[in-house]
């Protein structure tokens, strides 16, 4: 079991705190917001309200015992690269970085990021391209053994909403987002139906993406 520090819960760093706390590992939450950090308290082992520039307050919370770091502030491209920073210089073993351009990709390479990943560019260049047949297509890779794929809706999945799947009871993942055409609803809820031809945006560990693939 390893144990995994996510700093910064918007969609996709509470999407990855989620499901790697359903899959068994040890989660620390770090987010700014009071209120984030309540909705999340629940679903993760441990969930703080810190502010990740703080290197006093990273020592503090022990993230130098934590195999990986999830860096994954977008609204603060300076927190993001002073948190990645301090992270390193702490000891953090590895750490992923959402960055939001290539530039600020490089500037992450710099200050010591092990990995950074472009969530928005990779899935909007994924779906600019048709499915090929019905094949599921990995689109991010965030961490040994998990990723986030495109699967092309199932029959078993047609006129069904997400409440009635069950996705994250039945099979350990979350639908980040639902494709309809041309249309993205990047924050579907539970009453949300799946219609034919609809992709849904899924993020899990490998093994339990391939039991949706199969459903």
């Amino acid at each position: 079991m390893k144990q995994f520090i996510v700093i910064g819960l918007g969609r996709f760093g509470s999407s990855v705190a989620k499901t790697l706390t359903d899959n068994g590992h040890d989660v620390l939450a770090i987010d700014l917001n009071h209120q984030i950090i309540q909705d999340i308290s629940n679903d993760v082992t441990h969930a703080v309200e810190a502010d990740a520039t703080d290197e006093e307050a990273l020592k503090t919370l022990g993230v130098r015992n934590f195999d990986v770091a999830i860096v994954s502030i977008g609204d603060n491209i300076h927190a993001n690269i002073l948190s990645t920073l301090i992270l390193k210089e702490l000891g953090v073993p590895y750490v992923i970085v959402k960055a939001q351009d290539a530039l600020h990709g490089k500037v992450l390479t710099k200050v010591g990021a092990d990995r950074v990943v472009y969530p928005e560019r990779d899935m909007g260049e994924r779906i600019a391209h048709n499915l090929i047949s019905s094949n599921v297509l990995d689109y991010l890779e965030f961490a040994p053994d998990y990723s986030v794929v495109e699967i092309l809706a199932s029959q078993n999945m047609i006129g069904k909403s997400l409440g009635e799947l069950e996705f994250r009871s039945r099979f350990d993942v979350n639908v980040m987002a639902i494709k309809r055409g041309q249309h993205l609803n990047m924050t579907p809820g539970a009453s949300d139906k799946i219609l034919e031809d609809d992709t849904l945006i899924v993020m899990g560990k490998n093994e339990n993406l391939d039991k949706v693939r199969d459903f």
